[in-house]
């Protein structure tokens, strides 16, 4: 009898309190339009309307019944992003990446993702201009457009989300050159890769004092000075201008002595090597297809780099290299 009790008392819970894991009816619906927008690819099969997408299905996450986390990798997805994406209001990780067939623009509706705090889209057919709405997001601290098909100008109003930490915008197609704006972060200065894109023209001055923990401007066409990026005063880790055509002086700049990666090859930097090299603790340091000259000064870890990380300039002579 009591146990006949129980059953009917369990029937009766379960009936009127569900599962406290089990997901929110509104965003099971949002998630089946993303999955329609997909062309329903065999990554998502997983999203069956008949169970529970916060334990059941790939890639979801919850936290108290509501989608907090939406990651879809390496998939057969053919299609857009929905605008439904925008309804799934309590997502805080937007995780696409390495799908070779998503095609489209970032919808605006992405803009009611309000809690979003990490977004990236990487390695897709996305294209079209970076949008200008993509600063509405406050609260992001992590955002990564890297290895996409984005074209236009890079939008100055991204310098005014007060929390990101990292901009990944490398290997796009995007042209101009750095915005004004970036001169000055609304919050702390983030970690800024625009490597591999079309960009061109001079750094903005309004760099000047602007102080990157890392940066990455490698295989654009940017020209004139980069000295701006140096400084005793900096506490720069890892400076990247590679594969440009900036023309400065090095033997005149001070270096941070935070530099640990080191990389101007493929410039047309000119002058003797600094040296407060030999005092820095590098593990990447490429200097190569420059007009750099005199001697290479000895000690510290310079020697510890091979002969193509220095090679291909105007005089420069001693170990590594041959002799001066």
């Amino acid at each position: 009898m009591r146990m006949k009790l129980l059953n009917i008392y369990l029937f009766f819970f379960f009936m009127f309190f569900p599962c406290s894991r089990s997901c929110n009816s509104n965003d099971k619906t949002t998630l089946l339009k993303i999955k329609k927008s997909l062309n329903n690819p065999q990554i998502l099969n997983s999203w069956d309307p008949q169970t529970n997408c916060c334990t059941n299905w790939t890639g979801v996450a919850c936290t108290h019944r509501r989608i907090t986390g939406l990651t879809i990798s390496a998939g057969d997805v053919v299609g857009e992003i929905a605008e439904e994406i925008g309804d799934l209001t309590d997502l805080v990780i937007l995780d696409w990446s390495s799908l070779s067939r998503l095609r489209g623009t970032i919808p605006r509706s992405i803009t009611k993702l309000k809690n979003l705090v990490y977004l990236r889209f990487r390695i897709t057919e996305l294209s079209g201009p970076v949008p200008e709405y993509i600063s509405e997001l406050q609260n992001v601290t992590f955002l990564d457009l890297s290895f996409n098909r984005f074209n236009g100008s890079i939008p100055g109003s991204i310098s005014q989300m007060p929390k990101l930490e990292t901009i990944q915008l490398s290997h796009n197609k995007l042209t101009g050159s750095i915005p004004e704006s970036f001169g000055s972060f609304v919050g702390k200065v983030p970690k800024l890769y625009l490597g591999n894109n079309h960009l061109s023209g001079e750094i903005p001055k309004s760099l000047s004092k602007t102080d990157f923990n890392a940066l990455s401007l490698s295989g654009n066409n940017f020209n004139g000075e980069a000295s701006m990026f140096f400084g005793h005063n900096k506490t720069t880790l890892r400076l990247d201008l590679s594969r440009n055509n900036f023309h400065f002086d090095l033997s005149k700049l001070k270096l941070a002595k935070s530099l640990v990666s080191l990389d101007i090859s493929h410039n047309r930097v000119f002058g003797d090597l600094p040296l407060e090299l030999t005092n820095l603790r590098l593990d990447n340091f490429n200097i190569s297809f420059n007009r750099l000259c005199g001697s290479i000064p000895q000690g510290g870890l310079l020697q510890n780099f091979e002969i193509y990380e220095f090679s291909n300039n105007l005089c420069l002579c001693g170990a590594p290299l041959k002799r001066c």
